[in-house]
């Protein structure tokens, strides 16, 4: 099997509707439940999860017996951070907070090899198989998933610009920070932010790049698929786990009254 060809950027590319699950917990042992769960894309978070590298690559190892692809969102856009991410396997990333053309330049340049940017080199890190991919550093450029993340104000008044650099693959919408942007901070759900994101999403496409976009709210998720969002987390393993828990809870104690 090849294991440099990266499906998710292939189906990205073809125009497939990818559905995703957050993964907040770093747990090697959840994720690997997720991974065979039936999403085609599972997001490994560390900006907003106690998530380092070492647990990254335990994460990343437990998915590769799944079926879902692994996404690793950096706590930022650090040319080391993403470097190291890479060297342990990670083959498609979203980069939060992208706000200029520059820094958007910037992580595509973190993620490639020179001439086309300047991702260190590393002979037989894990992502070659340790050195048994052939051609491994000459093919991995093409086969880098980058998607950035767009949740500030001024993030969407370089929108076009921003989904426009060359090696981007797709421009991620990031509701719970945008809202808080647009003065209804706990409120992705609000309308003035459901609409600010409507049309964030059709500007995406308007520019040639792929929007995304993450919810919880079942109803939200096939609005922001209508409208166009390819790649689309619709929960979380937090959500899921806490939600799950309470309502189990809940049915047994509206059976039991009393003991």
């Amino acid at each position: 099997m090849d294991r440099l060809t990266n499906p998710f950027k292939q189906a990205l590319k073809s125009g497939r509707l990818q559905i995703g699950l957050w993964h907040s917990l770093s747990s090697h042992l959840v994720v690997e439940i997720l991974a065979d769960s039936g999403f085609d894309w599972i997001l490994i978070d560390t900006e907003h999860a106690p998530n380092e590298v070492p647990m990254v690559l335990a994460q990343l190892q437990a998915m590769s017996g799944g079926t879902a692809h692994a996404v690793v969102r950096p706590a930022w856009n650090d040319q080391v951070i993403i470097k190291r991410l890479l060297d342990v396997g990670a083959q498609s990333l979203l980069i939060p907070y992208v706000e200029t053309e520059e820094e958007a330049k910037r992580a595509v340049q973190s993620t490639r090899y020179p001439p086309q940017g300047f991702r260190g080199f590393a002979s037989q890190a894990r992502a070659s198989r340790y050195g048994r991919i052939k051609g491994y550093h000459a093919a991995a450029n093409a086969e880098i998933c980058l998607l950035l993340q767009v949740e500030t104000k001024r993030g969407l008044e370089n929108l076009e610009r921003i989904a426009r650099v060359e090696g981007v693959d797709g421009v991620f919408v990031g509701p719970g920070d945008l809202s808080a942007a647009l003065g209804y901070l706990g409120e992705p759900n609000h309308p003035e932010v459901v609409k600010t994101i409507d049309e964030a999403i059709r500007r995406i496409k308007d520019a040639g790049s792929v929007p995304g976009i993450l919810t919880g709210d079942a109803q939200l998720a096939e609005h922001y698929i209508e409208q166009g969002c390819l790649f689309a987390a619709v929960g979380s393993d937090i959500g899921l786990l806490a939600g799950g828990a309470e309502q189990l809870a809940a049915k047994f104690r509206s059976q039991n009254p009393g003991r």
